[in-house]
């Protein structure tokens, strides 16, 4: 009961995506940033840099059953980690003990399995890349005198077996997370981000982009005062900084504001990682990592005023799906849940509907899955497509800023709403 209490007074969750970990000066800052907290802690780690990303490449070749090749990739990924651990710690042994066990495993792992499952096979293999990061985090800061434990997600973080996109089973998750911190015994626990494990111990992962959802999770569950993602930008701008000039910073959104633009496919916020923070009201920190004096940005229940600048969405990588019944029926009234039900069962997310009597037009993100649902879709239906697109999704529209964005792109379809318009955009043929 006492543990309990302190969690609730005073716990606070921080998480640290790969850019802040992408290289020992990283890891560094991190160091200084915990160094100055005072509240219990607990760290959600991801992967380093373009791990996950190196990580995916193997398990391709790994899936052709071309297992050198696929080590030849990780063996990159070892000296990637080598040279950050090289800059950390004062001995080459140092490194060897990190990550001689942990790729070990790996290899063993790759040269024993078999190819036969992807999406299981992509959680068992990419959840390394946070293992990975975790151990030297939590190497690092021992050797600066910080108290503190590395835990295995994989372990306490219990989901179901929808691989790749595992859902938490709270209850299971809450038991095994209380048993193991004790922040009478350490004043920081770290933890890896998107990963967790079935009832079974089989690995999971969260989602792309999952470890807001874990920061998200654990505050929820041990009760925390708040959560801090670290990101190397401001905060939460009013768009992509790298694609649209003189972005904003949005100092206060609430909940609702930050559901609606990670639907609408806003890269700041992973889209599941609200729902844990609204059911308690735990706010949540937007912050600037290389600027840790900076207040960044919260999302909370309620803010001061509505956000009252636009607010634009880039969404690439789309295809838009366009269907009709073989008779000409009528989609609304007799095709419309079959079709859905075939995208839900293929995995596909739908960001944008347009329907008429006779046909539906969908605008999908372009995943591995979409080649396998458009071929049941054209068992019943005349199916065509268009891909290579882009959603751009403006918030707060005007026509000067929907002429600006739009002026060089083909308009495929747009919808309007009071207050939101959405354009699905192709680059126009240049002569």
């Amino acid at each position: 009961m006492q543990s309990e209490k302190r969690c609730i007074e005073k716990m606070i969750v921080y998480k640290f995506g790969g850019a802040s970990v992408r290289s020992a000066e990283g890891i560094k800052n991190i160091v200084s940033i915990v160094s100055e907290v005072r509240d219990d802690l607990f760290i959600v780690v991801s992967a380093m840099g373009k791990t996950t990303n190196a990580m995916e490449q193997a398990l391709a070749c790994f899936m052709r059953a071309e297992k050198e090749d696929a080590w030849a990739h990780l063996a990159a990924v070892q000296q990637f980690h080598a040279e950050i651990c090289n800059a950390l710690f004062k001995t080459e042994n140092e490194t060897v003990q990190i990550l001689s066990p942990i790729f070990a495993e790996i290899k063993e792992l790759i040269m024993d399995g078999v190819g036969d499952d992807y999406d299981r096979w992509y959680d068992h293999l990419v959840s390394y890349g946070e293992i990975i990061s975790t151990t030297i985090v939590a190497a690092y800061l021992k050797t600066q005198n910080i108290d503190s434990k590395w835990l295995d997600m994989r372990k306490l973080l219990i989901t179901d077996s929808n691989f790749r996109e595992a859902n938490v089973n709270i209850d299971e998750s809450r038991k095994n997370l209380r048993q193991a911190v004790d922040f009478q015994k350490h004043k920081i626990y770290i933890g890896q981000g998107f990963i967790g494990a079935n009832l079974k111990g089989v690995p999971t992962t969260l989602g792309r982009e999952g470890s807001d959802y874990t920061a998200a999770v654990v505050a929820n569950l041990l009760n925390a005062k708040s959560v801090t993602i670290w990101k190397d930008v401001p905060g939460i701008l009013n768009a992509d900084p790298r694609i649209f000039k003189n972005t904003v910073l949005i100092p206060e959104l609430t909940y609702a504001d930050a559901v609606e633009l990670a639907y609408s496919g806003a890269q700041i916020i992973h889209p599941k990682t609200i729902k844990p923070l609204e059911n308690e009201n735990i706010p949540l920190f937007v912050r600037p990592f290389a600027n840790p004096d900076q207040k960044g940005s919260i999302i909370k229940d309620k803010t001061q005023k509505p956000i009252d600048i636009p607010v634009l969405i880039l969404r690439a990588n789309q295809t838009l799906v366009s269907i009709r019944p073989r008779d000409f029926s009528f989609v609304l009234e007799d095709s419309l849940s079959h079709a859905f039900g075939l995208l839900t069962k293929h995995r596909i997310k739908v960001s944008l509907i347009q329907s008429s009597a006779v046909s539906i037009s969908v605008c999908v993100d372009n995943t591995r899955y979409l080649p396998a649902a458009l071929d049941e879709l054209a068992n019943n239906y005349r199916v065509t497509y268009n891909d290579n697109l882009q959603l751009l999704t403006i918030r707060g529209t005007n026509r000067k800023i929907e002429q600006e964005t739009t002026a060089d792109k083909e308009i495929l379809l747009s919808q309007h709403t009071r207050r939101i318009s959405r354009y699905l955009l192709r680059a126009k043929n240049r002569s």
